[in-house]
């Protein structure tokens, strides 16, 4: 026996050290690639954010934190930043209820319901310039939108979409929404595919109404889906760059610029790349930090029920 223990350890410890070997071997080729495409460009931009420099010369003019304290004390930026919360707070209030509403309706049994989750879902395979081009095209003075509230006899309501700095953050977020509302419609149509109908038809023979129902079993149930869709969202928002880019390029007068916009601007434009990393590390920083607060206190309890299903 003691002979055959002494060999089986070997053979054991070979076994594992073979499984961690082909392990690492899988790992290594993304590892490789997510540090050249993703953590190299974080370290790069924190390390230019130091330095005033137009992206050509070398970088010898240090400026420390000057190019921080330099974005939070510029107006457009700022403004930028309350666009980006303004595009958060109506995709919350907005956006995501009516994707819930949709996808509530389209679970239920309706004629071509197929053909309508396929239709509300389709902007979303569109690129954000096709899309963008499209709507340009529609909200342009005389356009589809214009005419079809001229024949309408809703003249009052027509404005320059684009061109009215009141007005034009309005008409991005109707396009935003008309683009992604779906990918969060089917977000929620495969959560409501996850609960159980008997919970359901359980609560309605023991009297709740549809209304109860909703409020009592499909809303708790579907929580989990509810907070993945909004952090999407959220983290969406914060970075919206195609479509207002394409649309306005962040005007008109910087009505429509956010934190992506504003970068790009001062980066490929105005060329100062010391300056345009630091807004971009700010951009990476909020990100961050909203992220690790989801997760600590929003996600957690999720995150848990899911360790301990696995563990189970």
């Amino acid at each position: 026996m003691p002979a055959g223990r002494a060999l089986s350890r070997p053979t054991r410890r070979s076994r594992d050290r073979r499984r961690w070997v082909t392990i690492a071997l899988f790992l290594l080729p993304a590892l490789v690639l997510y540090g050249l495409l993703v953590i190299a460009p974080v370290v790069q931009a924190i390390y230019y954010s130091g330095f005033d420099w137009n992206g050509l010369g070398s970088l010898d003019d240090f400026v420390g934190l000057e190019n921080f304290r330099r974005a939070f004390s510029d107006d457009v930026f700022v403004g930028a930043l309350k666009h980006n919360g303004f595009f958060i707070g109506l995709s919350l209030l907005l956006q995501l209820p009516f994707a819930l509403a949709m996808a509530l309706l389209l679970q239920a049994r309706l004629r071509g319901r197929a053909l309508l989750r396929i239709l509300y879902f389709a902007p979303f395979v569109l690129s954000e310039v096709v899309t963008a081009v499209i709507w340009t095209l529609m909200l342009q003075p005389d356009g589809l939108v214009d005419q079809s509230l001229d024949r309408a006899g809703l003249d009052p309501l027509i404005h320059q979409w684009l061109a009215e700095p009141g007005i034009v953050l309005w008409s991005l977020f109707v396009v935003i929404s008309w683009k992604y509302f779906g990918f969060h419609m089917i977000l929620y149509l495969a959560g409501l595919q996850q609960i159980p109908r008997e919970l359901e038809e359980a609560a309605m023979i023991d009297g709740a109404t549809r209304l109860q129902v909703l409020r009592y079993v499909t809303l708790p149930l579907l929580g989990p889906t509810i907070r993945i869709s909004a952090f999407l969202s959220v983290i969406g928002a914060l970075q919206l760059f195609d479509l207002i880019w394409v649309m306005t390029g962040g005007g008109p007068v910087n009505s429509s610029n956010t934190m992506a916009t504003y970068l790009i601007d001062w980066s490929f434009k105005r060329f100062q790349f010391g300056y345009a990393s630091a807004v971009a590390v700010i951009m990476l920083v909020i990100s961050l930090l909203f992220a690790l607060f989801w997760q600590r206190f929003v996600l957690r309890r999720d995150i848990d029920g899911a360790l301990t299903t696995m563990g189970r």
